[in-house]
C-alpha cells in the first residue's frame, strides 16, 4: 500500500484547538499543504488558528465547534465533514485525563472520559470506516491512543482503561476493514507536554514528557506510512518491547511508586 499523500486533501483533526491536535494541524497544514476541519469545543481558538493557517499556509479550513462527550453533537459534526465526499483522512485525537485517585474521580468526570476517549472515538470510525468502505475510496484514519495502554498507569487507572479499549478496538477493526486503499493506524505516545498535562500534579514529572512538535511529527509519519501501531521514540519502543516480557503488576507497581510521590509532592505544594 502507497503512502498517504496529504496535499490539497482534506483532513478532519479533532482536538485541534490546543496541544497534540492543535500542532499536528499546523505541520499537516505548513508542511504537507493539507486542507483541514478542525474540530473542538472552543470556537475562539479554532478561528485563530483557521486564520493564522489560511492566511501563512495558503490552505483551506473549515471550522467545526462540537463537544465530543454529547454523542448528539459527534452524530452532527460527522454528519457535515461527511456531507460533501471530499475527506481524505481523518486524526481522532481529542481526549481527556485524569491524574489522581481514582477513588476521587467524580462519576461525572468519568462519564465525560468514557464518552469522550471511547464512545466518539468509536462512534466516529464507525462512520469513517463505513464511508471508505462504501465508497472505496482512498484515505487513512490516525487514533491516537498512548503507551498507558499498554501500561497500565497507577493514579491514572480509567485513563489508562480508556486507552487501552481503543488499542483493541483498533488492532482487531483493521483486519475487519476490505478497502485495499484504506489504512487504520493507532499511535501510541509516552506523556506529551500539552494543555492536559500542565497541571500541577504533572508537575514533578515533566522530564518525562515528550515535547508536542516531536509527538506531532512522530504521529504524522506513522499516520502517512500506514503503520498499523506505532510507538514514538526509540526508547519508547524498546521499553515497550520490554513491557510485554516483564509481569505488568511488576512494571505497574514500579510507575505506582513513581507516579504517587508526584501526586504527594503536588497535594503537599497545594497546602
Amino acid at each position: 500500500m502507497s503512502k498517504l499523500h496529504f496535499k490539497n486533501k482534506w483532513i478532519l483533526v479533532t482536538g485541534a484547538s490546543s496541544g497534540l491536535g492543535e500542532e499536528m494541524a499546523r505541520q499537516l497544514a505548513f508542511q504537507h499543504q493539507a486542507n483541514l476541519i478542525l474540530l473542538a469545543r472552543r470556537k475562539d481558538k479554532l478561528e485563530l488558528l483557521k486564520a493564522e493557517l489560511e492566511k501563512d499556509a495558503k490552505v483551506s479550513v473549515r471550522v467545526i465547534v462540537a463537544d465530543l462527550s454529547n454523542l448528539e453533537d459527534v452524530d452532527r459534526a460527522i454528519d457535515g465533514i461527511l456531507k460533501d465526499g471530499q475527506l481524505y483522512g481523518a486524526i481522532l485525537n481529542a481526549g481527556v485525563t485524569y491524574f489522581g485517585r481514582h477513588a476521587e474521580l467524580p462519576w461525572e468526570q468519568f462519564q465525560t472520559m468514557l464518552q469522550t476517549n471511547v464512545v466518539s472515538v468509536v462512534r466516529l470510525t464507525n462512520r469513517l470506516v463505513d464511508h471508505f468502505e462504501t465508497t472505496g475510496n482512498e484515505g487513512g484514519l490516525l487514533i491516537v491512543s498512548s503507551m498507558a495502554a499498554i501500561l497500565p498507569i497507577p493514579y491514572q487507572s480509567a485513563y489508562s482503561a480508556t486507552k487501552a479499549f481503543v488499542l483493541s478496538f483498533a488492532n482487531a477493526l483493521t483486519h475487519e476493514i476490505k478497502n485495499p486503499l484504506f489504512s487504520l493506524t493507532v499511535y501510541l505516545p509516552g506523556g506529551i507536554v500539552t494543555e492536559m498535562t500542565a497541571g500541577e500534579n504533572f508537575h514533578d514529572l515533566q522530564g518525562w514528557l515528550m515535547p508536542v512538535k516531536e509527538a506531532a511529527k512522530d504521529g504524522i509519519y506513522a499516520f502517512q506510512s500506514r503503520k498499523s501501531t506505532y510507538i514514538p521514540g526509540l526508547l519508547n519502543r524498546i521499553g515497550g518491547y520490554f513491557m510485554n516480557l516483564l509481569p505488568k503488576k511488576f512494571i505497574a507497581g514500579k510507575m505506582s511508586k513513581v507516579y504517587e510521590r508526584a501526586l504527594l509532592k503536588a497535594e503537599k505544594g497545594n497546602n
